[in-house]
């Protein structure tokens, strides 16, 4: 799973609006997106999944779907997200194969990330690490919890990534990958930025700079 800023789509319905938003980011050196859109009919998530998946590739961004892996699977998005709700990850990566990339929720849960890095998942996502306007009811987590997954994946899964996500901006992004992480996913410190190419720079110049990138 490509390191990097790995930008998660706010809810917003506005076709333009949001492919604006992916090119400015794309453009700024974001490596992956999820589509995310939590309050989308399926009717809806599937045209903006369509509408984005040209785009996603023009960019040479991996498109990730959340939730949804029959969605990804249909349209040949690059990946599915799946959360600690949704259907069981040996199943998905049975029904997906080797070739889309399965990323999974960990929250704060070491030994759930250790389950899941021995089912050949691609990255294990840890959150939120800050408050969070995405998710306000998520307590945040410590920072050391990213040092153990980063030794987790290392023992494991080298080939895995380790994803941390909630409250990251381009002030706390250092510390985050200090701590252990490979990508940042970035909901509204990156798409509700009053300018969202050069926060993308941001972000991605932290990620090339940190010590795991030397």
């Amino acid at each position: 799973f490509p390191s990097g800023l790995y930008g998660v789509t706010p809810d917003w319905d506005q076709r333009q609006t949001l492919e604006h938003a992916v090119r400015l980011a794309a453009k700024g050196g974001m490596t992956a997106l999820q589509l995310r859109q939590k309050a989308a009919n399926s009717s809806l998530r599937r045209e903006l999944a369509e509408h984005l998946l040209p785009i996603c590739r023009q960019a040479g961004v991996a498109l990730i779907i959340n939730d949804d892996w029959r969605l990804a699977q249909a349209i040949g998005a690059d990946g599915v997200h799946l959360g600690r709700d949704d259907d069981d990850p040996a199943m998905v990566r049975a029904a997906l194969g080797p070739n889309m990339y399965l990323g999974v929720s960990c929250y704060g849960d070491l030994d759930r990330a250790k389950d899941m890095l021995a089912l050949n998942v691609d990255y294990v996502a840890f959150g939120a690490m800050f408050a969070s306007g995405t998710k306000p009811q998520a307590p945040p987590i410590a920072l050391g919890v990213l040092t153990q997954a980063r030794a987790l994946v290392d023992d494991i899964a080298p080939q895995a990534g380790v994803v941390a996500i909630g409250g990251i901006t381009t002030d706390n992004a250092a510390s985050v990958l200090q701590a252990g992480a490979d990508c940042l996913a970035v909901v509204g410190g990156l798409f509700l930025s009053p300018d969202i190419e050069q926060t993308a720079r941001q972000f991605s110049a932290l990620v090339a700079a940190s010590p795991k990138r030397q």
